[in-house]
């Protein structure tokens, strides 16, 4: 059946690799260390998960492209309050990955989280899809921005050549996995400096916004929600847009067993992120619209830099620079912190054995970020990214939603489970309820895309029997698997 995660280890190289049977205890679980184990340090602190989150959650969509949600809308006070209504729906689900992570303390987030609502064959089903498209292409169309922005001041006068973009961004992409596999301290310290970043690109297009305010600049907000009206499909897929403009928020429960003091610090580091990014994103838009139209904004290839071209002049060349920064921000964090799912299903028997293995001497699960490159890379030249994201970008919700009813389930299954964080029932109810409502209506709006990613996540349940479950595999087999 499974193969027993590693607990004693014997040096092999530059790598500990684990020999007995037995699950491996988590680093809260009181179990006294084994001599010569090597394990991920707790080097979290509530500084770093805040730059976790925010640098995660901030990407180039804010800078580029909030068109989505005005053209579902059909208003300039209905995109509003869609990016706030977003804003606290996505706090809605960081409270109830905070109760899960103070009340689990494994790392894996998603993954972990289904494995003990749920069982082994959809916690093995989503890190499946994870590993093989999902982040693959995720992280290679946020390379793909870094690529292009960070280019865009070279090239002013002409259009970039699209193999310097690719080229750029496979730099990009190798500079971070070799961060990570590198340091867990550097990547933090840099995902820190990145999230500052950040959040100085949100403030030069807010400041100026406020001065347009005051300066009695609000033509654009009169008669708000005049406009055209919204479609019933419209609404619910500008929700979609603005869900996941604020995703990013689960992935400190990525490394929770790195956290210090987690029981205080997810919550906290929750908390303060989205209030942060919500904040942030709701006056970022009401910025846009003191200086540029609902028709302008439509048009507009790069909304920031629209805006800072008509504010600012010259200085405008700095904003593709700091979108830039924002993208590598969301490389750096996203693959901190998705290693650590590939590095928990691992040491659970869900994936090959070496992907569980730490680096010695610099304490990072070297394997578990390095598997993505090749797959990154292969996705960045030879893909169509966005169609794979499209049919895939349903499975997230449905996880996601999946997990947030595993918290209902759990109170009920496990009631002395202990909680040192708790939310109203209403919250995850809500939650859970609001993802698998976009899950039924993406199969109903696009059941060709979604029909598409469906049969590409079922693939998961023979892969499982296959990989996992069937006893009498060849020799072979069993060697290429690391058992």
């Amino acid at each position: 059946m499974f193969r027993k995660a590693a607990v004693t280890t014997v040096s092999n190289g530059n790598y500990l690799q684990g020999q007995a049977n037995g699950r491996l205890p988590s680093m809260d679980s009181g179990q006294p260390a084994q001599e010569g184990k090597v394990v991920l340090k707790k080097k979290v602190t509530l500084l770093r998960g805040i730059s976790i989150i925010i640098g995660t959650i901030i990407g180039a969509g804010i800078f580029i492209s909030p068109k989505g949600i005005l053209k579902n809308t059909g208003s300039v006070g209905m995109s509003l309050t869609v990016w706030t209504v977003c804003g606290i729906l996505s706090l809605f689900g960081a409270l109830c990955y905070a109760e899960l992570g103070t009340c689990i303390k494994k790392s894996g987030g998603h993954y972990t989280y289904i494995l003990e609502a749920f069982g082994p064959l959809p916690a093995f089903v989503r890190v499946w899809v994870e590993l093989l498209i999902i982040r693959p292409a995720a992280t290679a169309v946020i390379s793909l921005a870094f690529g292009r922005y960070i280019l865009e001041p070279f090239f002013m006068q002409c259009e970039i050549p699209e193999l310097a973009i690719k080229l750029i961004t496979a730099v990009g992409i190798t500079l971070v996995m070799v961060l990570n596999s590198t340091s867990v301290s550097w990547s933090a310290r840099i995902q820190i400096f990145l999230t500052f970043c950040k959040l100085v690109a949100i403030l030069i297009i807010i400041v100026p916004g406020v001065i347009q305010l005051i300066k009695g600049e609000t033509r654009h907000f009169k008669n708000a929600f005049a406009g055209n009206d919204a479609s019933v499909m419209g609404l619910p897929l500008a929700f979609y847009s603005g869900m996941y403009a604020y995703s990013g928020w689960f992935y400190l429960n990525f490394v929770t067993e790195e956290v210090e003091n987690p029981e205080k610090n997810i919550p906290l580091a929750i908390c303060i992120s989205m209030i942060i990014v919500t904040v942030g994103y709701v006056l970022t838009n009401v910025a846009y619209f003191t200086t540029i139209s609902a028709g302008e904004l439509l048009l507009s290839k790069a909304v920031a830099v629209t805006f800072a071209e008509r504010l600012m002049g010259n200085f405008s060349l700095a904003v593709p620079v700091f979108v830039a920064l924002s993208c590598f921000g969301s490389m750096n964090g996203g693959i901190f912190a998705v290693s650590r799912m590939f590095f928990v299903a691992s040491r659970e028997g869900h994936l090959p054995e070496i992907l569980s293995m730490i680096h010695v001497r610099k304490h990072t699960p070297l394997p578990a970020v390095i598997v993505l490159h090749p797959l990154t890379m292969i996705m960045l030249f030879n893909g169509d990214l966005y169609s794979l994201l499209n049919f895939l970008s349903f499975a997230r919700w449905l996880f996601i939603g999946l997990v947030v009813a595993g918290l209902i389930y759990l109170r009920y299954k496990r009631p002395d489970m202990p909680r040192p964080f708790k939310v109203p029932l209403f919250i995850p109810a809500l939650f859970s309820f609001t993802c698998l409502f976009m899950v039924a209506l993406s199969l109903y709006s696009d059941p060709v895309n979604t029909g598409i990613g469906f049969a590409i996540t079922l693939t998961g349940v023979p892969a499982y029997y296959l990989f996992i479950v069937w006893d009498k595999k060849p020799k072979w087999f069993r060697k290429l698997l690391g058992k």
